[in-house]
């Protein structure tokens, strides 16, 4: 199994892509990578660690995307980007997968234009992992979409649907409609649309769900445009960042409460455990003809790590074709 990662992405590139991908090497016999970026850095990072030399290779891509340039940035100004010249690798097919931490939506336009769309997807998703109250759920679209059609949505669904059964390994998904209410006639034109396509293309559909039901379990896939799945992770990713603040706060009012607080702290930690972006490394782009992984901008050598482990399970559950196949019986 070959996948390409981009050395260059992410706001502590190279050195913990580097030291995350040699993590993923030595744990892992099956695995090999393609680290694309600035040669001469990458070679002086990997200079650093011992692993099997044969299986990481580097591949030199003189420009770097920026975290903050326009989208369009890989395909028309930056060809020779460790973005535009790592997926275009995917075209090869001796290359299963690529891994980035670098410009979201330049990954996300790159992997559009040169790798085009599966059959029956009209736009690319994000999706990501949540842990809930019974387990695990997965949300799209958290980004990649955020003028989306109803038609989209159901193509998230269905997408949503073959990830969460094959790779999260949830045997019966349910899927739920992000909305302001749970009642069928809840929200704008498109949100009622997007409904009534669902409930008749999804034998799985249970509806809508209200924000406060996300992490609840009462839907495995929760479906929502890129506009609203952004502020809802980010929300979730800013309220744990904060609580933790907020808990020490309070107890430096209370000196009592300290013991009750030590408690308290140490089932947050866990918590925080669960939701930590680091523990599931990366969010897949669903919809394009490629496995894409796009990982946290800020991802440490664990985060790229567990992202490598997750790009190995969509690679070994061939979750393009089961996607392609499970979009066209389902119309």
């Amino acid at each position: 199994m070959k996948i390409v990662v981009d050395a260059m992405g992410g706001d502590h590139a190279p050195q913990a892509i580097v030291a995350g991908v040699v993590d993923a090497v030595n744990e892992s016999d099956v695995i090999n990578i393609t680290l694309v970026g600035i040669e001469d850095q990458v070679r002086e990072e990997l200079k650093k660690y011992k692993f099997p030399q044969e299986k990481i290779e580097v591949i030199h891509a003189p420009e770097v995307v920026g975290m903050n340039e326009p989208a369009s940035t890989p395909v028309r100004r930056k060809r020779e980007s460790s973005i535009a010249i790592g997926i275009n690798l995917l075209k090869e097919k001796q290359y299963d997968a690529f891994v980035s931490a670098g410009n979201t939506a330049a990954v996300v336009g790159a992997a559009t234009i040169f790798l085009g769309m599966l059959e029956g997807v009209d736009r690319p998703a994000i999706g990501i992992g949540l842990p809930t109250l019974k387990g695990k759920a997965f949300l799209i679209d958290v980004g990649a979409n955020t003028e989306a059609k109803p038609q989209h949505l159901l193509q998230s669904a269905q997408m949503a649907n073959v990830y969460a059964r094959e790779v999260l390994g949830i045997e019966y998904p349910t899927t739920g409609l992000l909305n302001i209410g749970e009642e069928a006639g809840k929200g704008s034109g498109f949100e009622k649309e997007t409904y009534k396509m669902m409930e008749e293309k999804l034998t799985n559909f249970i509806g809508n769900l209200e924000a406060n039901e996300v992490f609840t379990g009462k839907a495995t896939c929760i479906i929502c445009d890129g506009f609203v799945g952004n502020i809802v992770i980010k929300v979730a990713e800013g309220l744990m960042e904060s609580a933790g603040k907020l808990l020490k706060r309070e107890v430096m009012k209370n000196p009592f409460s300290i013991f009750a607080a030590g408690i308290f702290k140490m089932t947050l930690k866990e918590f925080k455990k669960l939701v930590d972006y680091s523990e599931y490394g990366g969010a897949p782009l669903l919809g394009v003809n490629g496995l894409v992984m796009i990982s946290h901008g800020r991802s440490s050598p664990k985060a790229i790590r567990n992202a490598i482990r997750a790009t190995k399970r969509e690679v070994e559950h061939n979750i393009i074709e089961k996607m392609i196949k499970d979009i066209k019986s389902n119309g």
